[in-house]
């Protein structure tokens, strides 16, 4: 990655499944939304795989086991072993470990999957904060309740040391977007206050346990969310494909700061089976397929015909080079209109 202000996204001549040896996939958003595949995820997948690309399962959502994501992956027709699977509780956990004596017990306020990662790390999950916990740690479960979040509370009160495997606000689900592990660790610090250690996405100590455990050398990270995803593979110094799947909005991406800014943009999976195309400069402003784009004061403008996507292409040079290292905060409702978005 380049380490200067990315001003475009990047062209690539062959596709990325070649390009890249490892594929590191979020999955809400990317691969599926909820308990059902995304269109083209499958089918895309299964072709990078066969063309020798190493597939790995990086998500921030603690709650399952690795096995347990395995397992559903499976079922789509993507057959998956728990070592392909990296998850958020198994990057908090051995921050954790790395900071309590071995052995020690700690308050998982959680699912399954935090619970396991622990152990695996030596260490003991207990349920209240009366159990003398060495630390506190908060991870994705859909059917925390209150008394849960009010042991970690009270724990954190007393000055018990404060994890989070993650700090996502939403999540998304079939029926829309609903609230993520982040909003329940904001309950816990408007009653606790304090801030926890974080080690998912887009913290180091995930980046830290994926090439730990997938051995990248190339590694593609793919995922749906600017400020997790992309951040994450930013602070990682690698290469990432956003994929207009999951809650990213195309203003969203036109407005992103340099640490939001992906390599690569594409409508779905399929973008890793295709070769990425060029985004040039073209009179004062930037040509990609059919469309040329370009911001005239505080108006983006863009002209042409062509797939959507590369429209999109076309205004993200536009925005980001005027933006340089902020946001570009002009309205896009036009422009995004004009190419169908």
């Amino acid at each position: 990655m380049d380490e200067q202000v990315r001003r475009q996204p990047d062209g690539c001549r062959h596709a990325l499944s070649e390009a890249y040896d490892t594929a590191l996939l979020d999955l809400d958003g990317v691969v599926y939304a909820g308990g059902q595949a995304i269109e083209h995820a499958v089918a895309s997948l299964t072709r990078a795989r066969e063309g020798g690309m190493h597939l790995a399962y990086v998500t921030n959502n603690a709650a399952r086991t690795p096995q347990a994501v395995a397992d559903q992956l499976s079922g789509f027709g993507l057959p998956t072993g728990p070592d392909d699977v990296i998850t958020s509780a198994q990057a908090v956990a051995r921050l954790i470990s790395e900071q309590v004596p071995p052995g020690a017990r700690v308050l998982a306020i959680g699912g399954e999957g935090l619970r396991v990662a622990l152990r695996e790390r030596g260490l003991e999950p207990v349920l209240s904060a009366d159990d003398d916990p060495a630390a506190v740690v908060q991870g994705y479960d859909p059917s925390l309740d209150w008394e849960r979040l009010a042991e970690a509370a009270y724990a954190v009160q007393r000055g018990v040391p404060w994890f989070a495997s993650n700090t996502d606000l939403t999540i998304p689900k079939e029926r829309g977007i609903a609230p993520g592990n982040g909003a329940l660790v904001e309950v816990v610090r408007i009653a606790a206050g304090g801030t926890p250690q974080v080690a998912g996405k887009p913290q180091p100590p995930m980046h830290r346990e994926t090439v730990l455990r997938t051995g990248a050398r190339r590694p593609l990270v793919i995922g749906d969310r600017l400020d997790t995803d992309i951040e994450g593979a930013y602070n990682g110094e690698v290469d990432s494909l956003l994929v207009l799947t999951g809650v990213t909005t195309p203003a969203e991406l036109l407005a992103a700061p340099p640490q939001h800014r992906p390599a690569y943009v594409d409508e779905d999976l399929r973008g890793l089976l295709t070769p990425q195309p060029e985004v040039t400069a073209a009179d004062g402003g930037f040509r990609c397929g059919g469309w040329r784009a370009e911001a005239a004061g505080d108006t983006l403008l863009v002209e042409g015909e062509g797939t959507p996507v590369d429209g999109l292409r076309a205004l993200c040079a536009a925005a980001w080079t005027t933006a340089g290292d902020g946001s570009y905060g002009a309205d896009t409702g036009k422009a995004l209109a004009r190419i169908g978005r």
